[in-house]
């Protein structure tokens, strides 16, 4: 029987793939037989990742971009092009999260927050669907974000900017997966609840009443783990998905249930 979930001869593109879920995705990927292009702005830590991918087997390059950048997006695809000649799976994580309640939030944050996630997601698919619609095939995962659909109380946990775009992200799914599947192309996206990264090491994760009252509220009493978030990215970027488009897969311990 065939593996639907077979990535060989594949070419996936991974966004802010230098840390956390993006890293894990990109590794995932090369294990199910696909090459990668990785893009984050810290070249460093890309080339890292590259090592660990080309060890398994699998061919990969590393380029430093800045997706909320017209510019810097343009470079990367043609770049990216060059190496691979084709795009089969687009996987766009590079995300950012500022803390603030609109009235005290600083204008910066709201448009950096707006440049990187949603801004990113519409640069990177400006630049690939092209090639994706030529060939007939195509897979873009979008993530977003438990916040797209609920909240934080309290002041001091307000990520408004965090909730409007990744709200946004849902829509500009709902939009693209119902222009492109005519090609081929499948456009969903992923709501992940509470991950450790970067992220939110530094912020949520140290935030003990805020970590109490989540696993308290989250029927798997704990946070997402390292690695459990592959396993939705594989599906919905292979073969298994071939008549999925426009949905949005929360994984989040069922937090948003209760």
């Amino acid at each position: 029987m065939n593996n639907m979930f077979d990535l060989t001869g594949k070419v996936a593109v991974v966004t802010g793939a230098s840390s956390g879920l993006g890293r894990d995705a990109a590794l995932s990927y090369a294990d199910y037989g696909a090459d990668v292009a990785l893009l984050a702005r810290r070249k460093d830590k890309l080339d890292e990742l590259a090592k660990e991918i080309t060890a398994k087997g699998r061919k990969a390059v590393a380029i430093a971009c800045d997706v909320g950048d017209e510019e810097s997006v343009k470079a990367a695809s043609e770049e990216i092009l060059k190496a691979f000649s084709k795009v089969d799976i687009l996987l766009n994580n590079a995300g950012v999260a500022f803390r603030g309640a609109v009235h005290e939030l600083p204008t910066e944050d709201w448009e950096k927050s707006m440049d990187i996630n949603v801004k990113g997601i519409y640069l990177m698919s400006k630049y690939i669907v092209p090639q994706m619609k030529e060939q007939k095939y195509g897979k873009i995962v979008n993530i977003a974000s438990i916040n797209a659909i609920v909240a934080d109380k309290g002041p001091d946990l307000a990520r408004h900017a965090y909730n409007a775009s990744k709200a946004a992200v849902r829509g500009l799914t709902m939009g693209m997966a119902a222009t492109y599947m005519e090609d081929n192309i499948t456009v969903n996206s992923i709501g992940p609840g509470l991950f450790e990264s970067e992220m939110t090491a530094d912020s949520l994760f140290k935030h003990e009443g805020f970590m109490n009252l989540y696993n308290s509220l989250t029927p798997a009493s704990r946070p997402g783990r390292k690695g459990e978030l592959n396993g939705t990215i594989i599906y919905l970027s292979s073969d298994a998905s071939s008549y999925v488009t426009s949905q949005h897969i929360i994984v989040d311990g069922g937090f948003s249930i209760v």
